[in-house]
C-alpha cells in the first residue's frame, strides 16, 4: 500500500501540482514574516509612493506603499477622549451605557482615519515641523502657564493627569504630528475668501424682511370639540395610541448616605512639627523650576540617511564645536551661518529660557549638566547633532515655611476630613459585603440611618433619587433582579450613597377603563386641531379664489393685523410663524403668496406675504459686515477642508477592522 502511495505521488504531474501549491504558501509565509506578525491596527490608510503613483497594491510591490495606521491604543484613547467630552457637555445627564454604541465607535474611528489621511498627506508632501516651533506652541499654551508664563511644574502635572498619562517627549511628538497634519488644512481654511458679490447676495438674503398680513384662525365651537365620545371611538383611539397610555416603570429604594460635610469636625490642634516636616518633604512644590538660557547649532540627519551621511554630519558638528570653543568665537554668527534649525537660525541659535523636561532627553540631559558659559557638542538626538551653548542659569526660587504655613494647615484639615469620610465610607462598604442583600445591618453597625423613597418613575424621581447616577443604578438590571446593595455612588466631593431596590413595577399598559378620561381628552384635542386646520384651509381656499385676507377677516369678524418688516430667523410673531413666513414663496404679479402656520397649542394662523424687502447693505454697520464676512469665510473654509480630506480618501486606500473596535 505504501508503495502504491509513493507511485501516485511521483512523476512530473505530482511535481507540477506541488510547485503550484508552494508558490502561494511561500508568498503568504514571506508576507507574514515581512509584516512582523499579527496586525492589531483598527484601520489602515495606504498610498502608492510619490515617485510611482500607479504602483500596484499587491505583494511584493505593496511593500513600497506608504501607510499610516490607527492602532487599537489610539482608538481607545480617542474613544475615551470623546467620552469625556460628551460627559462634560451633558453633565449629570451623561449615561455611559448610551455612549457605548457601534455608531459612536464608528464616528470616532472615521475621525481618526481623517487624521491619518492628513498625516500621510503631510508625510508625502515633506512637511517638517522644527523643535523651536513645537517648543513655542507648548510654551504659549495657556493651560501650561501660571501668571502668563510657562510653568514646567504645571506642564508636568497636566501631562501626568491625562488619560493615559503622557511623557513630555510623547506630548511633543503628538503636538508635532498635530501641527504637521493641520498645516495644509489651516492653509486651506485661511486662504478661503468671500467675493463682494457673494457676500452682497448672502447679506441681502440674511437681512431680508417681509411685510405680511396675518389672521388668527378662530377656535372651533366648544360643543363640536366637546361632543360625546362613544365607547367605540375611545377603543379605536386607545388601540392606535397605546404607547401614550402606558404606566412607566417604577421602583422604591432604600439608601444610606455618607456626607463628609455632616461629619463632626476634628478639633485636633495644628501640629507645627508635622507641618514643618511636610514642608521639608514637599519643598519642591513651593519652588519655581530652574531655567536655562540656551543656544544651539543643529546639523540635521534625515531618518533614512546612510552611514556616510551620518558620519559627515557628525564631523561637521565636531568641527563647529571646536570653532565655537575657540577664543573670541561668535556663537551666534556660527549658528546663523551653519544651523539647520529654521526656528532659531535667524536668532543666532537662541532658544530662550528652557525648562527641564521640555526638550528631548539627550538634549535635556546635556543642557542641565552644563555650567554657565560652557559649550558642548556634538549632542546626538533624533533630529541630528547639536552644538550647545549654556548662556545663563536662572535658579529656582522657593517660598519660606511662614509663607505657606496657612496653606499647609488648611490642607491638613482637609486631609483629616477626607480621612474621616473615607474611613466611614470604607466601613460601610465592608459591612455591606458581609450581607450584600440587606442594608439595615450595615447601617446600624456604622451608625447611619436607612432612608426610603418611592415608588417613583424615571420622570417623577425627586430628592436624592433625581441624581442621574442614582436614577441609573435604581433602574439597572442588576439591582432590580438581584436585590443587592449597589456600589457607592458618588454624589459630590466626600459625598456618596449606597442604595437597594425594595420594589420594582415594570412598564405596563394601563387598561382603557383606567385611562378613559385621558383618551377622551386626547380625542377632543385632536378634533379641535383638525377643525382649526380645516378652518385655515377654508380661508386659504377663499384667498385662492380672489378674496383678500382683510375682507375675509372683516366678514368673519376675525382678529387680524399688519406686520411690516418681519426679520428672518427671529421669534416674531412666534418661531413657528416666522419659519413659515420665510418658507413661503415670494409674491409674484397675479399670484398671492398665502400659507398657514400651526402653533404649539394646536391653533393655526393664516398669513399673506405682501412684500419681500432685500437686506439693505448700507444699513449694515461696518463692524458687523466684517464679522459676518469672516464667519462666512470660516464656514466655506471648513467646507473646503472637508472636501480636501474626501478627495484624499478617494486617492488613498482605507481598510477598516471594525471587529477590533
Amino acid at each position: 500500500m505504501l508503495q502504491k502511495l509513493r507511485d501516485k505521488t511521483s512523476g512530473w504531474i505530482a511535481t507540477a501540482v506541488l510547485g503550484l501549491l508552494i508558490v502561494p504558501f511561500a508568498f503568504v509565509g514571506v508576507n507574514e514574516y515581512m509584516g512582523g506578525g499579527k496586525d492589531s491596527a483598527v484601520a489602515k490608510v495606504e498610498a502608492p509612493p510619490t515617485w510611482w503613483q500607479s504602483a500596484p497594491g499587491w505583494w511584493p510591490l505593496s511593500m513600497l506603499w506608504q501607510h499610516e495606521e490607527v492602532t487599537s491604543e489610539e482608538f481607545r484613547a480617542g474613544f475615551e477622549q470623546a467620552r469625556q467630552q460628551q460627559r462634560q457637555a451633558m453633565g449629570e445627564n451623561f449615561d455611559p451605557r448610551d455612549f457605548e454604541t457601534p455608531e459612536n465607535k464608528l464616528l470616532v474611528l472615521e475621525r481618526l482615519i481623517d487624521q491619518k489621511v492628513l498625516a500621510l498627506a503631510a508625510k508625502r508632501s515633506g512637511i517638517v515641523v522644527s523643535d523651536a516651533v513645537v517648543r513655542k506652541a507648548i510654551a504659549e499654551e495657556p493651560a501650561f502657564q501660571v501668571d502668563g508664563k510657562f510653568d514646567a511644574s504645571r506642564y508636568a502635572l497636566m501631562l501626568s493627569s491625562q488619560t493615559p498619562a503622557m511623557t513630555p517627549v510623547e506630548f511633543q511628538n503628538k503636538i508635532r504630528q498635530s501641527m504637521q497634519e493641520e498645516l495644509v488644512p489651516t492653509g486651506i481654511r485661511q486662504s478661503d475668501f468671500v467675493t463682494p458679490k457673494e457676500f452682497d447676495r448672502l447679506a441681502k438674503l440674511l437681512f431680508e424682511t417681509r411685510d405680511v398680513s396675518i389672521v388668527a384662525v378662530p377656535a372651533p365651537a366648544a360643543d363640536e370639540a366637546a361632543a360625546a365620545v362613544s365607547d367605540a371611538q375611545a377603543k379605536a383611539w386607545y388601540d392606535s395610541h397605546q404607547s401614550d397610555f402606558k404606566q412607566g416603570e417604577s421602583v422604591a429604594i432604600e439608601y444610606v448616605e455618607v456626607d463628609g460635610s455632616k461629619l463632626p469636625a476634628t478639633a485636633a490642634p495644628v501640629d507645627e512639627a508635622a507641618l514643618r516636616k511636610r514642608y521639608e518633604q514637599e519643598k519642591a512644590r513651593f519652588m519655581s523650576a530652574e531655567q536655562r538660557h540656551a543656544s544651539h547649532i543643529l546639523i540635521t540627519v534625515p531618518e533614512d540617511a546612510n552611514a556616510a551621511t551620518r558620519k559627515a554630519a557628525e564631523d561637521k558638528a565636531n568641527a563647529l564645536t571646536a570653532q565655537a570653543k575657540a577664543p573670541g568665537a561668535d556663537f551666534a554668527a556660527l549658528a546663523k551661518a551653519n544651523s539647520q534649525d529654521p526656528g532659531s537660525k535667524d536668532a543666532g541659535g537662541d532658544l530662550g529660557w528652557v525648562d527641564k523636561g521640555v526638550m528631548v532627553k539627550p538634549f535635556d540631559d546635556a543642557l542641565f549638566s552644563m555650567q554657565a558659559g560652557e559649550i558642548r557638542g556634538p549632542v546626538k538626538t533624533d533630529f541630528g547633532y547639536h552644538v550647545l551653548q549654556l548662556r545663563e542659569i536662572k535658579p529656582g526660587q522657593g517660598k519660606t515655611f511662614e509663607e505657606v504655613r496657612d496653606e499647609l494647615a488648611r490642607e491638613q484639615g482637609q486631609a483629616e476630613g477626607d480621612r474621616a469620610y473615607n474611613e466611614l465610607a470604607g466601613r460601610l462598604v465592608n459591612e455591606v459585603l458581609k450581607n450584600p442583600t440587606a442594608l439595615g445591618p450595615a447601617a446600624r453597625n456604622v451608625g447611619l440611618p436607612v432612608q426610603r423613597i418611592g415608588p417613583f418613575s424615571r420622570a417623577t424621581a425627586s430628592g436624592i433619587a433625581a441624581n442621574p447616577a442614582v436614577l441609573r443604578a435604581a433602574f439597572s438590571e442588576t439591582l432590580v433582579q438581584d436585590g443587592t446593595v449597589s456600589d457607592p455612588i458618588e454624589l459630590g466631593p466626600n459625598h456618596s450613597v449606597v442604595i437597594r431596590v425594595l420594589q420594582h413595577v415594570p412598564e405596563q399598559a394601563q387598561p382603557l377603563a383606567q385611562v378613559r378620561d385621558a383618551v377622551v381628552a386626547a380625542i377632543r384635542a385632536d378634533r379641535s386641531s383638525k377643525a382649526a386646520e380645516a378652518a385655515a384651509d377654508a380661508i386659504l381656499a377663499r384667498i385662492a379664489k380672489g378674496e383678500t385676507l382683510q375682507a375675509i377677516a372683516a366678514a368673519g369678524k376675525l382678529q387680524t393685523g399688519e406686520l411690516p418688516g418681519i426679520p428672518r430667523g427671529q421669534p416674531v410673531p412666534s418661531p413657528e410663524i416666522n419659519q413659515a413666513i420665510f418658507e413661503a414663496p415670494a409674491p409674484v404679479p397675479g399670484k398671492v403668496s398665502a400659507a398657514k402656520a400651526k402653533l404649539e397649542n394646536g391653533a393655526y394662523a393664516v398669513f399673506v406675504v405682501n412684500k419681500v424687502n432685500q437686506g439693505e447693505l448700507a444699513k449694515i454697520p461696518e463692524e458687523n459686515r466684517k464679522q459676518l464676512q469672516q464667519q462666512v469665510a470660516q464656514v466655506q473654509g471648513a467646507g473646503a477642508v472637508e472636501a480636501f480630506v474626501k478627495s484624499l480618501r478617494k486617492i488613498f486606500r482605507v481598510a477598516r477592522n471594525e471587529d477590533r473596535l
